[in-house]
C-alpha cells in the first residue's frame, strides 16, 4: 500500500497512470487495514464510493479536469452527506441518516472527488484531545498510547495515516489545527465565511468553520479553491479574494515579508522542546530574508475565559434540539418531559452535559450580564489587538499548542487543563480571521505544528507561505512510525 499526496495523485489521474476506483479500493484496504488499531472512521458506504470513482473515471476519460476530480476524501461525521449517518459521535444520533448533502460535500462531488469515509470526533466536536467520542476514540499514529488532538481527530489520522490525501473537519477554537499539529499535517481554518457551514452540525454558530486537512499546503489549496465561496443557504459566506491563486500555489517571496512573534504565546507554559522546534521555524523564515518582529496581543489572558464563556452559551442553544422528539435516540419513558431528560442524560456525554449547563448558567437571569455579555466585550478587545498587531506585520507566527500530543488520561479528570490546550487557538476565531497549523518538526520523536494567523480574507497568503516555508523543509514529508517496517509504537 503507498501513500500519495493530492498533488502526486492528481497529476498521474490527470495522465492516466491511476484511475479513482483503484485510489478509493487503495482507501478501504488501507482503512480495513488499520482502523482496527487507529479507530479514525465511523461509517463507509463502499459500493457508493466505487460507483462515485467510476463516474470520476469516466470524466478523466472524456478530458475533464478538476483539482479535485477522482481523488478520495473524508469527511468529519459532523458533516451531512446524503443517506449517511451523522453521528456527531454521539449517542443520542443514534439512526440519524442525512437527508442531504452539506455546501462543501455537494461541492466536492460536484467537482468530482470521492467521499470514503465519516471520520471519528469528539461528541458534537467539543474536545481538545480525541477522547471525547461516544465510541472508541481516535488514537494518534505516531503513538497508540498518545491523543491525536481533537476534535477532528478522526479526519487527521485519516490523512496522517493515508486514508485519503484530503479530509474535512471543523474548527471552533482549535479543531483542525490543534489534532494536525499532533499529527503531523496541515489544517487551515478559514476566514469566517469563506466556507459555508449549511450542512454542518452547528456547535457554536458565530465560532465554527469547516477546515480543509491534508499533507502540505499545496494539497489544501487544490480543495480550498473548490469548497470557497458565497452559499445563498448561508447567510454569513462570503467570497474569497484571491481564489485564482490557489490552482496551483505558488510560493511567496519571504524577503521583507513582516512576521510578529506575540510574546503572549512564547511565556513559560510553553514545553522547552516545542520552544526549540519553533525557534528553528522561525529561523528558515529569517534566513530566506523576513523580517522577524516582536508584537503583543495583551488580551489574549482573556482568551480561554472569553471561549468558552461564549462557546458554551452558543451549544446550550444550538444542542436543544437534541431532545428525542423529531430525531435521533429516543429513550422509553411515560411523559414528555420524562422522556426528554432521560433522552439527553443517557444520548449525551460528560463533556457535552458539562458545556450545556455552564452555556445555560451564563444566559440565566442574573449572570447574563456579569458573564456573556461582558465576554462579548472582550471578544471586540482581543479583535482590536489582532487589528492593530496586522498595522506593522503581515502574518502571526506562533505555537498551536503548549506541549505535543499527551498520553490518554492524562488531562481527562481535569477540564481547566484540557481547556488550557486551546490557549493559543481559541484567539483567532473570537476575532474571525484566517489561521493554518503545519509541521514544524520533531521533539523525542513526536511532532510539533506551527500556527500561521493572518488579517481577515489573508487565506490564499497564508497558504502560500506555508507553501514557501514547505518548500525549504522536509517535516510534512515525515511519516508515522507505522509506516516504518519492524517499528514497535504498540502497533
Amino acid at each position: 500500500m503507498t501513500v500519495g499526496t493530492a498533488k502526486a495523485w492528481r497529476e498521474g489521474l490527470d495522465a492516466g497512470d491511476l484511475s479513482s476506483e483503484a485510489l478509493v479500493r487503495g482507501s478501504f484496504l488501507r482503512i480495513r487495514t488499520m482502523d482496527d488499531r487507529l479507530h479514525a472512521i465511523l461509517a463507509v458506504d463502499e459500493d457508493r464510493s466505487l460507483r462515485l470513482a467510476r463516474k470520476a473515471d469516466a470524466r478523466l476519460r472524456a478530458g475533464e479536469r478538476s483539482p479535485v476530480l477522482g481523488l478520495p476524501v473524508v469527511l468529519k461525521d459532523n458533516l451531512h452527506w446524503s443517506g449517511l449517518q451523522v453521528s456527531c459521535g454521539s449517542r443520542i444520533m443514534d439512526g440519524y441518516r442525512a437527508p442531504y448533502d452539506a455546501t462543501v460535500v455537494d461541492r466536492l462531488l460536484t467537482a468530482g472527488a470521492v467521499p470514503v469515509a465519516k471520520a471519528n470526533l469528539d461528541e458534537f466536536a467539543m474536545g481538545s484531545s480525541g477522547e471525547f467520542s461516544a465510541f472508541t476514540p481516535a488514537c494518534n499514529p505516531w503513538d497508540l498510547a498518545r491523543v491525536p488532538g481533537g476534535s477532528s481527530s478522526g479526519s487527521v489520522v485519516a490523512v496522517s495515516a493515508g486514508y485519503a490525501p484530503l479530509a474535512l473537519g471543523s474548527d471552533t477554537g482549535g479543531s483542525v489545527r490543534l489534532p494536525a499539529s499532533f499529527c503531523n499535517v496541515t489544517a487551515l481554518r478559514p476566514t469566517y465565511g469563506v466556507l459555508s457551514r449549511h450542512g454542518l452540525t452547528a456547535m457554536a454558530s458565530s465560532l465554527d468553520q469547516v477546515g480543509p486537512i491534508a499533507a502540505s499546503a499545496a494539497d489544501i489549496a487544490m480543495a480550498f479553491g473548490v469548497l470557497a465561496g458565497r452559499d445563498p443557504m448561508d447567510s454569513t459566506s462570503v467570497d474569497l479574494p484571491g481564489v485564482e491563486r490557489l490552482n496551483p500555489l505558488q510560493p511567496l517571496k519571504l524577503k521583507g515579508l513582516r512576521i510578529g512573534l506575540p510574546t503572549e504565546y512564547f511565556g513559560d507554559g510553553l514545553e522547552p522542546g516545542v520552544r526549540s522546534v519553533l525557534q528553528a521555524a522561525v529561523q528558515v523564515f529569517a534566513e530566506q530574508g523576513a523580517d522577524i518582529r516582536e508584537v503583543s496581543l495583551p488580551h489574549t489572558r482573556y482568551a480561554i475565559d472569553t471561549y468558552y464563556l461564549l462557546c458554551t452559551s452558543e451549544v446550550s442553544s444550538n444542542l436543544s434540539r437534541f431532545d428525542g422528539v423529531r430525531y435521533g435516540h429516543r429513550a422509553r419513558s411515560g411523559s414528555l418531559t420524562d422522556m426528554i431528560a432521560e433522552t439527553r442524560d443517557l444520548g449525551l456525554g460528560p463533556e457535552v452535559k458539562r458545556r450545556i449547563l455552564l452555556g445555560a448558567f451564563c444566559l440565566s437571569k442574573g449572570y447574563y450580564d456579569a458573564f456573556y455579555l461582558k465576554a462579548l466585550r472582550a471578544r471586540t478587545l482581543i479583535t482590536r489587538d489582532f487589528d492593530r498587531a496586522f498595522e506593522s506585520v503581515d502574518i502571526l507566527a506562533t505555537p498551536v499548542s503548549p506541549g505535543t500530543a499527551f498520553p490518554f488520561g492524562a488531562k481527562s479528570d481535569d477540564p481547566l487543563a484540557m481547556y488550557l490546550a486551546d490557549a493559543f487557538t481559541v484567539p483567532a476565531p473570537l476575532a474571525g480571521i484566517p489561521c493554518l497549523s503545519m509541521p514544524a518538526g520533531f521533539t523525542e520523536g513526536l511532532p510539533v505544528g506551527i500556527q500561521l494567523i493572518g488579517p481577515a480574507f489573508s487565506d490564499v497568503m497564508l497558504l502560500e507561505t506555508a507553501h514557501t516555508f514547505q518548500s525549504l523543509t522536509p517535516h510534512h514529508l515525515e511519516t508515522p512510525p507505522l509506516f516504518r517496517t519492524g517499528a514497535n509504537h504498540g502497533l
